[in-house]
C-alpha cells in the first residue's frame, strides 16, 4: 500500500522530504523561539487546505489567533479567502487555563468530529503540556490518547512546540511522532542562519543532514544540501572543446577546454583573471552557448562597463537573454543558498558556461558558520553543474610567493579538471606577466611558460619564454638556447608530430582525440607536415594513415 504524498508548498522542502509529506502522518515541528516553526506550519497549511481538505488550527497561550494572523498575512503564501472558511482558527487559551487535560482533549475531539478536517495543527503543543500535564505517566497517557484520535481520524497533523536537544530521549512525543522536523537559528558575529533537519520520517527516504532555509516576503525557502545534476548534454560523450577566446591560449589547451570541465584560473591581483573570464563568457555566447556570471567582488555595472571597453558588449547579451548576471554581497549567506541560485539561473536560461569571480569573494560573502563547509559545498556544486555539461571557470586570488607555487589558499585545486596559472616575473628589468597550463585532465596541453599581455582590447598570449630558467621564482635567469628540434614548425604542428612519433602511426579519425585539436586546424597542420616531408600519408582500407618519417635534430 503506497503512501500518498502532499506537496508542502515550501520551495525546496519536498525534495528534502523525499518527494513530499506523507498523508495522514503525525508530525512534530520543534525548535527554539524565533526559528520559524509557526511560519512553516502556516505555509504547509495554506498550501494544502481546500474545500475538500479543510484544516483546523488550534492556538493556545503561545500566540493568540488574531495576533498571529496579523503578522502571517504579510507573507506571500497567505490567502485571506481561506481564513474562516477552509482554515478555521480556534483559540484554546481559555480551555488551557481552566479545564483539566481530559476536558481539553474532549474539546479538541469535539471540534475535529464536528468539522471532519483533513489537517489539524496544535500550536503551541508544548504550552498545553506545561499548563496541565505533570508526571511522565500522565504525559504519556495524554499523548497516546491524542495520537490515537488523530491517527484514527486519518488526518495529517502537526504539533508545534519548543524543545531542547536533551528532551528527545525521555519525551514520549518523539516516539509517537511519524515525522520530527527540527528548526534551529544560529547566530555568529553579526550573521543569523536558520537550518532545518528531518530527524525522523516514517515511510520516506528524507535527505539527511542540516538544510539551510530563509524566511522572506514569500515565506520559507529551503536550500537542500544535495544538488541534483542538470540534464546531461548529448554532446558530452564526444568531449567537444569549449574555446576560451583568448588569442593564443586555445592552442596551449589543445584546442580549448573540454566541455563540462571545471577550470581554476589562479593568480595574484592584477594578472588578468577577470579579463580571461570575460573572454570565456563572450566566446561562449558567440558560439551559441548562453552563460551565467556570478560576481562576488566587482559590481555588475563596473564589470559590464570594463567589458565594453575591451570590445565585449555583455550588456547586449544580457538584454538578449544570452547572459545572466548574479551579484552576491551579503555577509550572512549560506553556501547552499548561493549555489542554489547559481544552479537555478543556469537551468532557467539553459546556460553552458558559468564564471564564478571569485572564490575569495564567494567565501567572504558566506556567513562565518558556513566557511567550514565551503569546500564540501563547492564540491557538490561543481559536480551538479559539470555533470550536466556546463563548463565552469573559477577565478581565485593567490598571494605571490617566490619559493613555492600556490594554486589556491584553500585545498580546492583538486576539484578543478584544469588549472591555468598566472603570475608576475621580472624579465630584463620589466615586470612581465607569465602564464602556464599547470593541469589538464584527459587532454594534452602545452608544458611551456608563455608571456601574455592584458590591454584595453583584452588578453593576448605572446611567445613562449624558452630563453630563461627559474621563471616561477619571479626572478628568472637567461640560459643557453639549444637548437630548435623542429625548425620551421608552429606549436600546433610540433604537437601533432610529437603525438605521431609517440604512436608511430595513426589513422586520421584518431588524431582529433590524440591531439586535442579541432578537425579544421588539425587538417591544416597535417597537410603542412606532409608538404615539409615530416609525415607520409598512406591510404589503407578507406582510411588515411599518417606515419612520421623525421626525427628531431640531434637524435
Amino acid at each position: 500500500m503506497g503512501l500518498k504524498l502532499l506537496s508542502t508548498g515550501v520551495p525546496g522542502l519536498d525534495k528534502v522530504f523525499g518527494g513530499g509529506l506523507p498523508e495522514y502522518s503525525f508530525n512534530l515541528i520543534a525548535g527554539p523561539p524565533g526559528a520559524g516553526k509557526t511560519t512553516l506550519v502556516h505555509q504547509l497549511t495554506f498550501a494544502n487546505a481546500s474545500a475538500e481538505r479543510p484544516a483546523l488550527y488550534f492556538t493556545v497561550l503561545g500566540e493568540p489567533s488574531l495576533k498571529m494572523l496579523r503578522y502571517q498575512q504579510q507573507m506571500g503564501f497567505f490567502d485571506p479567502e481561506k481564513v474562516g472558511t477552509v482554515i478555521r482558527f480556534i483559540d484554546l487559551s481559555r480551555e488551557v487555563l481552566s479545564a483539566t487535560p481530559g476536558a481539553l482533549l474532549d474539546s479538541i475531539v469535539q471540534h475535529v468530529e464536528q468539522t471532519n478536517p483533513a489537517i489539524v495543527v496544535v500550536d503551541s503543543f508544548r504550552t498545553v503540556m506545561r499548563a496541565h500535564v505533570g508526571g511522565d505517566m500522565e504525559l504519556q497517557g495524554f499523548l497516546q490518547r491524542l495520537a490515537l484520535h488523530l491517527t484514527s481520524w486519518q488526518v495529517t497533523s502537526f504539533l508545534v512546540g519548543e524543545y531542547s536537544d536533551g528532551e528527545m530521549s525521555n519525551n514520549p512525543v518523539f516516539t509517537i511522532a511519524d515525522g520530527i522536523f527540527w528548526l534551529t537559528q544560529s547566530r555568529e558575529r553579526n550573521s543569523v542562519v536558520r537550518k532545518l533537519e528531518v530527524m525522523k520520517m516514517r515511510g520516506q527516504a528524507a535527505i539527511p543532514g542540516l538544510h539551510t532555509f530563509r524566511i522572506g516576503p514569500q515565506g520559507i525557502q529551503v536550500f537542500p544540501r544535495t544538488m541534483a545534476r542538470l540534464p546531461g548534454s548529448e554532446e558530452l560523450p564526444q568531449r567537444r572543446r569549449a574555446t576560451v577566446g583568448v588569442p593564443g591560449l586555445d592552442e596551449l589547451l589543445g584546442g580549448g577546454l573540454l566541455a563540462g570541465d571545471a577550470t581554476l584560473v589562479a593568480g595574484p591581483s592584477g594578472t588578468g583573471k577577470t579579463a580571461l573570464s570575460t573572454h570565456f563568457i563572450a566566446e561562449g555566447v558567440r558560439h551559441g552557448e548562453r552563460g551565467v556570471l556570478a560576481l562576488f567582488e566587482e559590481h555588475p555595472e563596473e564589470f559590464l562597463s570594463r567589458a565594453t571597453e575591451m570590445g565585449f558588449d555583455l550588456e547586449a547579451m544580457v538584454r538578449q537573454e544570452q547572459l545572466r548576471v548574479l551579484y552576491f554581497r551579503p555577509l550572512e549567506l549560506s553556501a547552499d543558498e548561493v549555489l542554489h541560485e547559481v544552479q537555478q539561473a543556469v537551468a532557467q536560461i539553459g546556460a553552458k558556461r558559468l564564471v564564478i569571480d571569485s572564490i575569495n569573494g564567494l567565501e567572504l560573502a558566506l556567513s562565518p558558520s558556513f566557511r567550514e563547509e565551503f569546500q564540501e559545498s563547492l564540491y557538490r556544486m561543481l559536480g551538479a553543474l559539470t555533470g550536466g555539461g556546463v563548463s565552469v571557470l573559477l577565478t581565485i586570488e593567490v598571494v605571490e610567493s617566490f619559493d613555492k607555487i600556490n594554486f589556491s589558499p584553500h585545498s580546492i585545486s583538486f576539484l578543478a579538471h584544469n588549472i591555468i596559472f598566472l603570475r608576475y616575473a621580472e624579465i630584463d628589468g620589466q615586470l612581465r606577466k607569465v602564464l602556464t597550463v599547470a593541469k589538464m585532465r584527459r587532454s594534452d596541453h602545452s608544458q611551456y611558460l608563455y608571456g601574455y599581455e592584458v590591454s584595453s582590447t583584452g588578453m593576448r598570449v605572446t611567445a613562449p619564454l624558452t630563453g630563461y630558467q627559474g621563471i616561477l621564482t619571479g626572478v628568472p635567469t637567461a640560459r643557453r638556447i639549444e637548437p630548435e628540434a623542429w625548425p620551421g614548425l608552429t606549436h600546433r604542428e610540433r604537437t601533432v608530430l610529437d603525438r605521431l612519433l609517440a604512436l608511430r602511426e595513426a589513422p586520421a579519425e584518431r588524431l582529433p582525440e590524440a591531439t586535442g585539436m579541432q578537425p579544421p586546424e588539425l587538417s591544416r597542420a597535417l597537410a603542412r607536415l606532409v608538404e615539409l616531408n615530416y609525415l607520409v600519408a598512406v591510404e589503407e582500407g578507406g582510411s588515411v594513415l599518417y606515419r612520421p618519417i623525421a626525427r628531431p635534430l640531434g637524435q
